[in-house]
C-alpha cells in the first residue's frame, strides 16, 4: 500500500466512522483509534516513520491551536483563569517531573526521562469535550477543559523543546532552561500579538472573503515559524494570534469572510485531529513490529498509572482549597466533588502527545542516535491508547452515575441578545434623517428587522426570520447595512464584556452574518 493510498484509507475511515461514533454512543477519538490499530495489522501498510519528524509540528500544531482559540474568547480565560492556570501550567509541569522521575527510576537516563515527561504531560480536551457536549455537562466544566487543553499545550510544549535541545546539544546549564523559557514566553507572545495587529490590518483593507479566509489560513502557520526562528515559542504565538484576531478583528471581516472562515477552520480542525487519532494506532503497531521494544512495556505501564493517579490528587486537593476559599469569601463554590471527579478523570492524552513523539530527531549533534527514542514513542502512545480508550469509554458512564449532566442549553440568553441586537438594529433605521431614505424604505426595513424578532420569538430555538424580498433598492441595501453594522457591534461589546458567553454570541453572529451576506452580499 502506498503513502497516498494509507490516506485514503484514513480518510475514508473518518467519514464512515465519525457518524457511526455518534450512533453508537463512543467517542469519535475512541473509534477513529481503534480503527488505526486494526489497519495496522494489515500486511504491506507502510509507516509512518517516513515522515520527517521537522515537519510534523508545523504541520500540525498550527491549525489545531488556532481553531482553539476560536472557539473560546479573552473574557472566558479570565473568568476561569484561576482553574485553567492551575491544570494548565501547574498540573502540567507537575506531571513533567512526575512522570521523568518515574522514568528514570525505571531506567532512562535522565534526558530521556525528561523528554517523556513533557510529552505525556498534557492532556487533549478532544475526547473529553466531545463526551462533555453531548452529556451537557455544566459550561464551566467545557470551558475549564478546553481552556487546560489550549493553554497546556503550550506548558508541555515549552518544556518539550527545552528538553529536546539540552539532549541534541548534550548540554545543560542551571540557567539555560530558564533563559530559554523566558525567551520562548516573551518572543513567542510579542510575535503573535504582532502578527495579529498586522492580520487584522490586512483583513481592513481585502474586503472580499476568500482572500481574507487564505489570510487567516496562513496567518498561524507564519506565527509558529517566525517565532522558532527568533527561539520563541510557536504555540504561544498562535495562541496570542488567535486570541488577538478573536477578540478585535471581527468589525474588519466581511460577513462572508467570517461564514468562510468559521467553516474552513472547523474542517481543518475536525479533519486533522481525526486523522492523528486514526494515525495513532497504527503507527503503535507499526512501532512494535520494526522494534524490541519489550523493556518498554513496564516503563509505559508506571508512566500511565502515574499520570492518571497524579491528576487525581492534584484536583481533588486543589478544588476543596477553591471550597474553603470560596466559603471564606462568601460566594458559591466555583468545583464540586463531583464535578472534580469529571475533571480528575477527563485526563486523557492525546494530539500534541502523539505529535511531539513522532516528530523527535533521530540523531543528536554528536550523530548518535536519540537515546531511547523507540521507547519513548511506544511509551507515549500506549499513555495516550489506554488513557484514551479506559477513560473515554467511561467518562459517560462515570457522567450519568454521578449526575452531572444535564444543563441544557440557554436559549433565553440566546433569544435575550438577538432581542437586543434587533433593537439597536432598529433604533438605527428609525433614527436615520428623512431627507436620506423614503418613508417606504424605512417602512421595509423595519419589518425585516420586526419579523425577524417575532419570528425568534415565536421559534425560539430557530432560525425562521422574516427577509425583505425582491424589490429592495440601493437605498434599503444601503439602510440595511448601517443596521447590521450596530447589531454586529452590540453582539461582539456584549462578548468582550462577558455579558454572554462565547457559544451565544457566535450563534447571533451567525445568524447576522448570514442575513447580512443573503440580503446585500
Amino acid at each position: 500500500m502506498s503513502p497516498a493510498l494509507l490516506l485514503l484509507v484514513l480518510t475514508a475511515g473518518v467519514v464512515v466512522l465519525t457518524p457511526l461514533a455518534d450512533r453508537i454512543g463512543v467517542p469519535q477519538p475512541v473509534l477513529l483509534t481503534l480503527f488505526g490499530l486494526g489497519l495496522g495489522w494489515l500486511p504491506s501498510t507502510p509507516s509512518l516513520a517516513g515522515l520527517d519528524p521537522h515537519v510534523i509540528l508545523p504541520v500540525v500544531l498550527p491549525p489545531l491551536l488556532f481553531a482553539a482559540t476560536q472557539r473560546t474568547t479573552a473574557h472566558e480565560f479570565r473568568s476561569h483563569a484561576r482553574a485553567v492556570l492551575l491544570l494548565a501550567v501547574g498540573l502540567t509541569v507537575a506531571t513533567v517531573v512526575v512522570a521523568a522521575l518515574v522514568g528514570h527510576g525505571m531506567g532512562l537516563p535522565w534526558a530521556a526521562a525528561w523528554v517523556l515527561g513533557a510529552i505525556v504531560s498534557p492532556p487533549d480536551p478532544v475526547a473529553a469535550t466531545a463526551v462533555a457536549r453531548r452529556l451537557r455537562l455544566p459550561h464551566r466544566l467545557v470551558t475549564i477543559l478546553e481552556g487546560e487543553g489550549m493553554f497546556n499545550d503550550a506548558t508541555a510544549l515549552v518544556a518539550y523543546q527545552v528538553a529536546v535541545a539540552a539532549t541534541v546539544t548534550g548540554t545543560v546549564t542551571w540557567s539555560g532552561p530558564l533563559v530559554s523559557l523566558v525567551l520562548a514566553i516573551v518572543v513567542g507572545i510579542g510575535i503573535g500579538l504582532a502578527l495579529g495587529w498586522l492580520t487584522r490590518a490586512a483583513l481592513g483593507v481585502l474586503h472580499e472573503g476568500y482572500a481574507e479566509t487564505t489570510v487567516t489560513v496562513l496567518a498561524p502557520f507564519a506565527a509558529y515559524l517566525a517565532a522558532g526562528a527568533l527561539d520563541g515559542s510557536g504555540v504561544l504565538a498562535v495562541l496570542a494570534l488567535g486570541l488577538f484576531l478573536r477578540t478585535f478583528a471581527h468589525g474588519a471581516t466581511t460577513s462572508q469572510g467570517w461564514l468562510l472562515g468559521r467553516s474552513v477552520w472547523s474542517f481543518t480542525d475536525f479533519l486533522i485531529t481525526s486523522l492523528v487519532f486514526a494515525s495513532l494506532g497504527f503507527e503503535l503497531i507499526k512501532v512494535i513490529g520494526r522494534n524490541d521494544v519489550s523493556g518498554a512495556w513496564p516503563v509505559a505501564a508506571a508512566v500511565v498509572g502515574t499520570v492518571v493517579v497524579f491528576r487525581a490528587m492534584w484536583i481533588f486537593p486543589s478544588a476543596w482549597l477553591a471550597r474553603l476559599r470560596a466559603r471564606w469569601r462568601d460566594y458559591p463554590a466555583p468545583v464540586g466533588l463531583r464535578e472534580s471527579a469529571v475533571v480528575s478523570w477527563a485526563g486523557m492524552r492525546g494530539v500534541v502527545t502523539v505529535a511531539t513523539a513522532l516528530a523527535l530527531p533521530r540523531v543528536v549533534d554528536s550523530g548518535a542516535a536519540f537515546p531511547h527514542r523507540e521507547v519513548i514513542i511506544v511509551v507515549a502512545l500506549v499513555c495516550v491508547l489506554v488513557t484514551l480508550v479506559a477513560q473515554g469509554l467511561t467518562l459517560g458512564p462515570l457522567v450519568r452515575l454521578l449526575r452531572v449532566g444535564g444543563e441544557r442549553p440557554d436559549h433565553r440568553e440566546l433569544l435575550e441578545l438577538r432581542r437586543r441586537a434587533v433593537d439597536a438594529a432598529l433604533q438605527v433605521i428609525r433614527e436615520t434623517p428623512d431627507d436620506e431614505v423614503a418613508e417606504e424604505v424605512r417602512e421595509a426595513a423595519v419589518q425585516q428587522w420586526e419579523g425577524y424578532i417575532a419570528a425568534q420569538t415565536a421559534l425560539a430555538e430557530t432560525r425562521a426570520a422574516e427577509l425583505a424580498e425582491g424589490d429592495a433598492a440601493e437605498q434599503l441595501g444601503e439602510l440595511m447595512a448601517r443596521a447590521t453594522a450596530a447589531e454586529r457591534d452590540l453582539v461582539l461589546a456584549a462578548r468582550r464584556r462577558g455579558e454572554v458567553g462565547a457559544a451565544t454570541a457566535d450563534e447571533v453572529l451567525r445568524d447576522i452574518e448570514t442575513r447580512a451576506l443573503r440580503d446585500f452580499g
